[in-house]
């Protein structure tokens, strides 16, 4: 059975995550718990679910990051501690989707590898050892003026202002 189209909110979220890593070096997209995932250096960093964000952030903020607003867990049953799905209002300011996306990109250094497959040759693949990390700076409670939208929306570059992705149009 095809699976059906996505929506266009999603394809546009996903176009904003794409531009998001635009930077990024190694960077894969797989589709994953039923969401377009971007693997970052080969480790699930980001996604999109419908209209939520999928981030993986450090599983000893877990019970933090589960209580803010407009954030749920991925697994209801703490199987997946680290990884948390943000609904539009989690993200809809720019500071608000710089603080998921630096907090992702932030912790994919330290992020475990998913296990591979033994070698040929019988020795085991080694997996990287997760530390604790911090996330940056809490996202603002209410929506930044219009002054201070426009000011994070320059940033030097090409044209010398950043571009604005439509998912900040009210910005």
């Amino acid at each position: 059975m095809p699976r059906r189209p996505l929506d266009p909110e999603t394809l546009q979220l996903i176009d904003a995550v794409r531009d998001a890593l635009a930077d990024c070096a190694e960077v894969e997209e797989k589709t994953m718990f039923g969401c377009h995932v971007f693997m970052v250096n080969g480790k699930m960093c980001l996604g999109v679910e419908n209209d939520e964000l999928l981030v993986r952030l450090p599983p000893d903020s877990h019970a933090q990051v589960a209580e803010m607003a407009g954030v749920r867990p991925l697994s209801s049953k703490g199987l997946m501690d680290g990884y948390f799905l943000v609904g539009p209002s989690g993200y809809a300011t720019r500071p608000a989707w710089q603080y998921w996306i630096q907090g992702a990109l932030a912790f994919n250094p330290l992020a475990k590898a998913t296990l591979k497959r033994k070698k040929a040759d019988g020795s085991a693949p080694e997996s990287g050892k997760l530390s604790p990390s911090t996330l940056p700076s809490t996202p603002p409670s209410t929506p930044p003026s219009k002054q201070e939208a426009a000011s994070t929306a320059a940033s030097p570059g090409k044209t010398g202002r950043r571009k604005m992705h439509p998912i900040f149009g009210s910005e």
